[in-house]
């Protein structure tokens, strides 16, 4: 806890209008007083240390102002014998019962609120062409404590911003009621900030993504890999090639076409020409997604035909596409 107001006592000493309680000193007095009982905590909702701080019944001059308060969120102590001499110079009518007596002047504060100062940082920041849609890291970064009363605002100066690499720095200016400005030096970095598809929980590798297994969250875009999926829709539908934790984003290499035909599962071979539709049975060898072509197996002609795979256990063989191989039985091309 600080001394009661040093500079302050010693300049009116050196005035001589405060008495030191030692003989031969005059002592510059207002009258008796009715008598006065001392406060031995005071919380004070201003900036400056008045008399009736010190003293209930402290008399006429009660409001005078001896001096400025301690600063917010800190505290002063008056001891026994800076006491007693106030009160002989402002008649108030109090005596020192033993060494011990003192009061304690207690100044309540509260952090500035980071939001505010972030706010006011991405004001000016804006204004100089910073993305507004973005995060603003200020490390190191310790709140100033300024008064619990009146408010209390702040201002951003000397802003100076790197496009390029997001960096900055700027000076805060804390304006409040009863305190001289503050200024302090801030320095970050501005991260561009971008909305993407991520999974809501963990999925097992194959699992076909569905418009309640995502949600949309916000990542820092410099993070980004160039495949990163952009829109949920371009999510839906895929199904996943390794597994994926719940929170990251996806990549494109780790989605793949959902595979409508299993390798090995029987077939649909169908054939659609003018005036002419057929169909066969067939085993695919290979599995495959919607448009994807793969070899499937003519369970009549045992030919290996390349087909393309349009929907559940259904492939479509072109007109006039030939066997890639046959296996033993004559080929026949399909016309």
């Amino acid at each position: 806890m600080k001394p009661f107001l040093p500079a302050l006592a010693t300049g009116l000493l050196g005035a001589g209008l405060l008495g030191t309680g030692l003989p031969g000193h005059g002592l510059l007095t207002a009258g008796p007083a009715a008598a006065a009982t001392l406060r031995n905590v005071t919380t004070l909702e201003t900036a400056v240390v008045r008399l009736s701080d010190l003293f209930d019944d402290a008399g006429p001059r009660a409001d005078r102002v001896l001096g400025p308060g301690p600063a917010p969120g800190a505290r002063i102590v008056v001891e026994a014998a800076q006491l007693a001499a106030i009160a002989r110079q402002f008649g108030v009518d109090w005596r020192p019962t033993s060494s011990a007596d003192r009061t304690v002047l207690d100044r309540p504060g509260r952090l500035l609120p980071r939001e505010q100062v972030l706010a006011a940082l991405r004001t000016a920041l804006t204004g100089m062409g910073a993305p507004a849609d973005s995060d603003l890291e200020l490390p190191g970064f310790a709140a100033p404590t300024v008064p619990a009363e009146g408010r209390t605002d702040a201002a951003i100066e000397q802003v100076d911003y790197d496009g390029a690499s997001g960096r900055f720095t700027a000076t805060l200016a804390i304006i409040g009621t009863g305190i001289p400005i503050e200024r302090m030096r801030l320095s970050g970095q501005l991260q561009e900030m971008v909305e993407l598809p991520v999974l809501v929980h963990r999925l097992p590798v194959g699992s076909v993504l569905q418009q309640s297994d995502l949600q949309t969250t916000r990542l820092r875009a410099g993070a980004l890999r160039d495949d990163t999926v952009r829109h949920i829709g371009d999510a839906v539908g895929q199904a996943l090639r390794r597994p994926a934790m719940a929170g990251q984003p996806l990549t494109t290499a780790d989605l793949i076409r959902p595979a409508l035909v299993q390798k090995g599962a029987r077939v649909m071979l169908e054939l659609s020409v003018p005036g002419l539709a057929l169909s066969d049975q067939g085993v695919a060898l290979d599995s495959g997604g919607d448009g994807d072509r793969i070899r499937v197996l003519n369970a009549t002609s045992r030919a290996i035909l390349e087909v393309e795979v349009i929907g559940p256990d259904r492939v479509l063989v072109t007109p006039g596409s030939m066997p890639l191989q046959s296996t033993g039985r004559a080929q026949v091309a399909v016309r």
